[in-house]
């Protein structure tokens, strides 16, 4: 899970110190992730949720 979790980030662009906020989205599936408020946070919930996304596409897996 790891290794694909990186992969995920670096394809994606995440940086490495955000990788934990990726993982309780993992557990949870879409239907858990959260919405981005538009707020400009840093970083965007939404690139965590297609970060988490693309870590679950690379493990053939739909949640942990």
């Amino acid at each position: 899970m790891d290794a694909a979790l990186k992969k995920a980030s670096a394809e994606l662009g995440l940086q490495e110190w955000y990788r934990d906020c990726v993982r309780p989205l993992l557990r949870t599936g879409a239907e858990g992730y959260p919405r981005c408020c538009g707020g400009g946070c840093e970083p965007c919930n939404q690139l965590l949720c297609n970060v988490a996304d693309r870590t679950l596409q690379l493990l053939g897996r739909t949640k942990l």
